[in-house]
């Protein structure tokens, strides 16, 4: 399925979802990469699998590498488990938490496979996902040490609202039926 496809099957309650996620596909504030890894790795988040297909689809026709299609399903992966771990941590009162380490492996983060910054924005749009304010901050942080513009993280944040709200209804959709 296409992103095209994918945009015909929303309902007409869904019009907006349907223009941004065009507008998003055509998005030049990004790299291509980050583009196209953003969409992969936000769709992984949610798991929905006719979104998962379509920006998939999407990604592949515009040539994003196999290396760079997995290092965006690696992000949604270890996100998945640190956005859980740290957002408990931020909201639990008991602080002695925080100073515990974590006992999780994260290696990935280490060696993505990809550039390091495109993993750390891929990174940022799944924690947005997963709403982990921890996360999102840390990783913004990262993304401006090495220069990118608000307008450029801004961005990843709207693929990641986008491809978040077209999965809810998508579901939804499907629930109904």
């Amino acid at each position: 399925m296409s992103l095209d496809a994918l945009r015909e099957t929303l309902p007409a309650y869904a019009k907006d979802l349907s223009l941004n996620l065009s507008t998003l596909a055509g998005e030049t504030l990004l790299t291509d990469q980050q583009k196209w890894g953003c969409f992969v790795a936000s769709a992984h988040a949610i798991g929905v699998p006719a979104v998962v297909k379509a920006c998939e689809a999407a990604a592949a026709e515009a040539g994003l590498s196999e290396e760079a299609k997995t290092g965006a399903k690696a992000a949604a992966a270890i996100m998945g488990m640190n956005n859980v771990y740290y957002r408990s941590l931020h909201i639990m009162q008991n602080a002695e938490y925080r100073t515990l380490p974590a006992r999780l492996r994260m290696s990935i983060i280490a060696n993505p496979g990809v550039e390091k910054l495109d993993f750390e924005l891929w990174s940022l749009a799944v924690s947005a996902i997963n709403g982990c304010g921890m996360c999102i901050d840390a990783h913004e942080v990262e993304l401006k040490k090495h220069g990118m513009a608000n307008t450029a993280i801004q961005a990843a944040l709207r693929i990641a609202s986008v491809v978040n709200a077209v999965s809810r209804v998508v579901a939804g959709e499907a629930a109904a039926a």
